[in-house]
């Protein structure tokens, strides 16, 4: 299953939690099982954006896009953080009113059921799509399934609390761990909208992969051929790589192109995913990128 396969199942798992955590709360009258709630509707909101625009990102380079559209996937994550900012307003005016106005939590047995229900439900998920985006290096795959690793410490939290609440007859438990969970879901949103500011701000690779694109390089270095002023960058699921390769000005065009398209498909070949762009200057010459030369 792909990444588009995962979020349709995430978009069917989030209306089956919704169904479940809502008659939860509705058995009981727990604002701590209403917060739960509330959160997968978030969930669902979430999967079926990132679901549109994983569909988005697949889509090929064309006139107006010529680098490709796998940028659209940092949307997914940025509007998810957005939404987990909605949901946790929304739990903690629900938490004050209860504050105000302290109710006893009834049917707890039956409650608590189709919680736990729902967190197994949403863990198995999560963990297979963990899986699944760290191999297709999807960050809003990754991000809908880190929301529902959140979404399985929220409920753990909430059946504990109104255990604790029914045992100890203490009813203000019950709002100040919806409170709990709205701070725990504002981390977790905090978190996604970083991940896509960093994303769409053009970051470099991960350390391991420069260290594997150095040493690809490295297996070409001679005398005659050096490389310098290597930068990379992500995009989504894309990766790039740029450089200059100096070469003898002795060198025919052809013999250099020759070698420059060794080295481009080397690379390529040890980096998954990685479009590698590489300008030929002669050896005694020096280049410099346009934004070193001008800070302005």
């Amino acid at each position: 299953m792909d990444a588009r396969g995962f979020l349709k199942l995430s978009v069917a798992v989030a209306v089956a939690n919704i169904a479940l955590k809502t008659a939860a709360w509705w058995l009981t009258d727990s604002v701590g099982l209403l917060s739960d709630a509330i959160e997968s509707l978030v969930n669902l909101a979430g999967a079926g954006f990132a679901l549109m625009m994983v569909v988005i990102a697949r889509r090929p380079a064309d006139e107006d896009h010529p680098y490709g559209h796998h940028k659209a996937e940092y949307f997914s994550s940025a509007l998810e953080g957005a939404l987990i900012f909605a949901a946790a307003a929304a739990i903690l005016a629900a938490a004050l009113e209860r504050f105000v106005h302290p109710r006893a939590i009834e049917t707890v047995g039956v409650g608590l059921t189709l919680s736990v229900l729902s967190a197994v439900l949403n863990g198995v998920l999560a963990m297979a799509m963990l899986r699944e985006a760290r191999r297709e290096r999807s960050i809003a795959l990754e991000a809908d399934a880190r929301h529902l690793i959140t979404d399985v410490w929220t409920t753990v939290g909430v059946v504990v609390g109104v255990i604790a609440v029914k045992l100890t007859g203490v009813l203000w438990l019950d709002p100040l761990i919806a409170v709990g969970v709205a701070l725990n879901i504002l981390r977790e949103g905090a978190s996604l909208v970083w991940s896509s500011v960093r994303g769409l701000m053009d970051e470099a690779l991960e350390p391991d992969v420069q260290a594997q694109i150095e040493r690809t390089l490295a297996k070409f270095a001679h005398p005659s051929i050096r490389f310098d002023h290597v930068s990379t960058r992500r995009a989504g699921q894309r990766r790039f790589v740029d450089l200059h390769m100096h070469v003898p000005a002795s060198w025919s065009l052809g013999q250099a192109a020759k070698m420059r398209s060794s080295v481009e498909r080397a690379l390529m070949r040890s980096v998954p995913g990685l479009r590698a762009t590489i300008q030929l200057l002669p050896m005694d010459v020096e280049a410099y990128p346009l934004d070193r030369e001008d800070p302005h």
